[in-house]
């Protein structure tokens, strides 16, 4: 780990907080050749009210997480993520995980382990290089 990788951890952290989710707020972001070409938080596709749950406190089925949102905004550029680093406040599940390796991102940096690690486990199972830097480390 560099400075920099603090700092965009820090910076994807910051980015969580435009998310309208109440019970977790999730950010990324996508550099490439130390430019950040994406970023993404979690929440309700473009469109939708601003509401992530429902009436029991539970996610809405189309809410999409933060690095979903990064790689979609991606396919909508002249990017490409292909040998770039995700960043990301939250470990990627196993549908986010997917996205990960079909976009070519060959690098995740994430801050907060999540209950289940399925989807830590495809990416390296993919040989795409996992770390795991708590956010308590980029203050």
């Amino acid at each position: 780990m560099d400075k920099f990788d603090k700092r965009y951890m820090l910076m994807a952290s910051i980015w969580a907080g435009n998310s309208y989710c109440v019970r977790r707020k999730v950010g990324a972001l996508i550099v490439k050749d130390k430019m950040i070409i994406s970023d993404g938080y979690n929440g309700t596709p473009t469109g939708f009210e601003n509401i992530c749950e429902d009436e029991n406190n539970v996610s809405k089925p189309y809410v999409l997480h933060a690095e979903a949102n990064a790689i979609t905004k991606i396919a909508r550029s002249n990017n490409s993520s292909n040998g770039s680093t995700l960043y990301v406040t939250a470990s990627p599940c196993i549908e986010c995980a997917k996205l990960i390796i079909q976009s070519g991102i060959q690098r995740v940096v994430y801050g907060e382990q999540y209950r289940l690690t399925d989807g830590i486990d495809l990416l390296a199972r993919a040989g795409i290089q996992v770390e795991h830097l708590p956010l308590e480390e980029c203050q």
